[in-house]
């Protein structure tokens, strides 16, 4: 593959690896947690074509400083907000796995709750 090859799949790769953030920054926006998650995979497929190309000189060029500049604040940002969405969900996770435990200790008592009188 001819440099101006490589520079121009890295261009479409670069491209579609912006939209994908930006998509992934809406979405956990959205809290469309789903969408989100559906989207990782294409990024990562993307990632492993970039890393597939022969050579990386391109990225010394100015147009993919800039897409570079404009990734990592929304990588930073979509990483906080799935971090905090996990915490979130560890949490309730949690609280539902208590109550159940308290149901099933006060299972075994619920005939006494049970009564008619």
């Amino acid at each position: 593959m001819h440099d101006e090859e490589v520079i121009e799949k890295a261009k479409i790769l670069w491209e579609r690896y912006l939209t994908l953030t930006q998509e992934l920054l809406k979405f956990i926006n959205q809290q469309d947690v789903e969408t989100f998650l559906t989207l990782v995979p294409q990024r990562d497929q993307l990632i492993e074509l970039m890393e597939e190309l022969p050579s990386k000189d391109y990225l010394q060029l100015e147009e993919f400083k800039e897409i570079g500049k404009k990734i990592i604040p929304m990588d930073r940002e979509i990483m906080y907000k799935a971090r905090a969405w996990l915490n979130k969900s560890r949490r309730q996770n949690s609280v539902v796995r208590a109550y159940d435990l308290s149901n099933s200790v006060l299972g075994a008592q619920s005939v006494a709750f049970n009564r008619t009188y």
